[in-house]
């Protein structure tokens, strides 16, 4: 890509989404196209068409999506499967006949088997039962996966798809019902010190293990991709580490300075029992993470407390003061 190509970044209002935009700009990209979904409802294929008939974007990075924790893939499993489906399917089409020259697939770790070999290999996509409580959303992200596949077999697109571990970092969604593991966690942390509390309680069993990356890392990874690799199928991104949930809220507690009891409600659902992805394919070509778990813990720690005091400054009364995200 060169630095004044039209580059359309879909999502951006998002945390991986506003990472790319953030990694791009730092990169000296200096021709990015965004619209929030007031702007272009992707869901709308017409609406879609005409935006891309209209700015013909060179380069596109697909971030947009519907996306939330176990809670939220749960309580609204139809709006998942909807959503993502027409979203993903409107702009992959529109790409295609508009001529863009390539698009990058935002995929997600949860698209492979529940029980997959790990660490999980690219191979492993299709080789077994979903986990149930996200099957939906998985099942919409193979569909777009495929999607780019078949597009690129039958008409030449040069479309990818890239398979992110879990992700966490500055512009999470800390709301304490749809929230992701990291931000859903640090929120109920920092609450319990906030209070007082002598004891918080998490969901599950904490023995899941998870691979965290940081957003920013992620960023940087698509950015690599859309320069250095074209093929089939999807390429995993991540850490390459793993932790259990029970280490991940240790580690936090530390850096949220809550000095309570940990406690664990096995009646809530843990997920995917173990799920950390094989890097082999993206370290071979080059690409290496670089934001350690404590620093990237510590920046979204940081970026949410600043984000709660600019919400305190502008709705001084707590009964009407919204939740950052």
């Amino acid at each position: 890509m060169n630095r004044n190509d039209l580059i359309y970044v879909a999502g951006h209002r998002g945390m991986v989404g506003a990472s790319i935009v953030r990694a791009l700009t730092r990169s000296g990209f200096t021709n990015l196209v965004t619209r929030t979904h007031a702007e272009l409802a992707l869901d709308n294929q017409a609406a879609a068409r005409a935006f891309f008939e209209q700015v013909r974007p060179m380069y596109v990075l697909l971030g947009a999506a519907r996306v939330g924790g176990i809670a939220a893939n749960v309580r609204y499993a139809g709006d998942f499967i909807r959503d993502n489906l027409l979203i993903q399917t409107n702009v992959i089409d529109a790409a295609y006949r508009t001529g863009t020259r390539k698009l990058l697939f935002l995929a997600s770790s949860c698209i492979y088997p529940k029980h997959a070999t790990q660490p999980i290999t690219e191979s492993s996509l299709l080789t077994g039962p979903l986990e149930p409580t996200n099957r939906p959303y998985a099942v919409a992200k193979i569909a777009g996966l495929e999607m780019c596949d078949a597009y690129r077999r039958q008409f030449g697109f040069d479309a990818i798809s890239v398979m992110p571990s879990n992700i966490y970092g500055v512009g999470d969604n800390f709301d304490p019902e749809d929230s992701h593991v990291v931000a859903g966690m640090m929120r109920r942390l920092h609450e319990a010190k906030a209070t007082g509390a002598k004891s918080v309680t998490l969901w599950g069993t904490g023995t899941p293990l998870r691979e965290l990356t940081y957003c920013d890392d992620l960023a940087e990874a698509c950015i690599f991709l859309m320069e250095n690799y074209s093929d089939e199928g999807p390429i995993n991104v991540g850490s390459g580490e793993e932790l259990s949930i029970r280490s991940l809220a240790e580690t936090m507690a530390k850096i949220v300075e809550y000095d309570g009891e940990i406690l664990w409600d096995a009646s809530r659902p843990d997920g995917t029992p173990r799920k950390v992805m094989d890097q082999g394919r993206i370290r071979s070509l080059g690409w290496y993470p670089k934001v350690t778990l404590a620093e990237g813990l510590r920046r979204t720690y940081d970026w949410w407390l600043s984000s709660i005091e600019e919400l305190a400054s502008r709705f001084p009364s707590s009964s009407t003061r919204p939740t950052p995200k």
